[in-house]
Parts: structure tokens; sequence; C-alpha cells
């Protein structure tokens, strides 16, 4: 049996952003030395401000650089929007995060969807399925992509990417990139990483903060309930950690730490 996701809570998210840092600078280590590069899935909602905080601070040290250069940013899940509505995660990680990188830091390669597609969801969906072909399997045929890094938020409802409670998209086991067209929450139309590769990746990490989460993470990490942030723990184990603030885990039975 796999052994228990990473709880993280800190007193601020100032204090949670600087080992978020820390965390990710470990998991860039590591894809460069795998690959020369860094494949991260990034989510949206409120992710993009707190990731901004962590990676945009200047280097302490040679060791604490964030090598922009060397990433290659893919989408957790997308609204089927334009690149530039309101909806849109890679809308919201340009705003918050991408524009805001200094020419020094170097420039990710970052991969939107082809919004030719908008209109067809599973069209959509394969095309960035064959975006994840072309980057994780040139050289062989892989069952799934490895993400060097998931980095994913928590719904109020225990959804994470675009997987809700319940939904059938839960159970799919051959795709890689699902279409959804009845998301519980809107906009409706959307496309997501299936939970196989999101419990695939070399580590994961959630970042759950304010004690608006409290009650769905005591849910997450006491009951389960088969609630998809909690199939993610159970899938990933070990490699899956949260990073949050002490007021989201308020009363969360579950042996947390303050240090990695």
């Amino acid at each position: 049996m796999a052994r228990q996701p990473n709880l993280f809570a800190f007193p601020s998210v100032d204090a949670l952003a600087t080992t978020l840092r820390a965390y990710i600078i470990t998991c860039q280590t590591a894809g460069l030395h795998r690959h020369d590069s860094f494949k991260v899935a990034v989510s949206g909602g409120s992710l993009p401000k707190t990731l901004a905080q962590a990676l945009l601070t200047p280097p302490s040290s040679a060791e604490d650089t964030i090598r922009f250069d060397k990433w290659e940013i893919f989408f957790a899940d997308e609204r089927a929007v334009p690149l530039d509505h309101e909806d849109s995660n890679y809308g919201l990680l340009k705003k918050e995060l991408l524009d805001k990188i200094p020419a020094e830091m170097g420039q990710p390669l970052v991969h939107p969807i082809d919004v030719a597609h908008l209109d067809d969801t599973q069209e959509l969906a394969d095309q960035y399925e064959q975006l994840l072909v072309r980057s994780f399997a040139q050289r062989d045929s892989v069952k799934l992509p490895i993400f060097d890094l998931l980095l994913l938020g928590c719904g109020p409802d225990g959804h994470t990417c675009s997987l809700f409670p319940g939904h059938e998209l839960l159970r799919e086991t051959a795709a890689w990139v699902a279409p959804i067209e009845d998301s519980p929450k809107p906009p409706p139309r959307r496309i997501t990483l299936t939970l196989p590769v999101v419990t695939h990746g070399v580590k994961i990490a959630f970042v759950a903060t304010g004690g608006g989460k409290k009650e769905i993470l005591k849910k997450i990490f006491e009951e389960g309930t088969g609630l998809p942030c909690a199939l993610v723990n159970e899938g990933a184990g070990e490699r899956c950690s949260w990073f949050t603030d002490t007021v989201a885990v308020d009363g969360v039975s579950f042996p947390r730490r303050g240090s990695l």
C-alpha cells in the first residue's frame, strides 16, 4: 500500500510560498537530471497567484534559482474559451505569472489549447493529447505521460483539474486528456487531464489556503469518500504533497509538518 501523502501547514501564505519554492526547485533539479527539462502541469483558481509569490522572488543562492528557460508548462485542465477570456486558465497564468517573469529568468515553453477547436471539446481534448504524445513519447511509446510535477488546486467540493465528484470521467482509463461538457462549475465545456495521468506524476502538489477549505480538507483527509482529491492522495501516496495554511486545516485529524 502506498504511504500517506504529505500534509504541510504554515502560519501564513508567505511562509507557504517560501517552502513551495524550495519544493519546486527540488522537483526542477530532478527533472533537469532526468531529461534536461522540467515538465509541469498547472491548474487555475487561486494557484497562479501563489505560484507567482513563490517563483518570482530573487534567488538567495545559486541553488535557489528558478530555471524558467528549462520549463515546459502544460495545463492540467482548461476551459473551452478564447485565451484572453476571463475564464481561461492560460489567461489567468499569463496575467498572474508569465507576464511578470523578468527577462533574465528566461522564458518557459507554454502549451495553451488550440483555440481553432473551441466548438468541439472532443477534438480540443484530442489535439491536446497529441501535444502530450509529441512531448512525452518522442523516442518510445509510453502508456502515460509522466510529468515532473503537477501543481493543482482543490475546489470546495473536492474537485481538482476538471475532475468532479461522482462524475463518469473519474473512471476514464484510456484517454490522457478528456472533454467535459457538463461541468457542475461554470463554464460547463472544458478539457482535463485524466486521473491516471495525474496520479502518475513524479510529484504532485496541491495548494489549498483559507478557512473556506477546512470542511472539504477534513472530508478528503479523514473520510476520503471517493472525492477526486482523495483519489489522487490514494493513487499517488507519498509522491503527493499538500501545501496549506493553518486555517485551512484547522480541526483536520491528519499528521502535518511545518517544513520539507
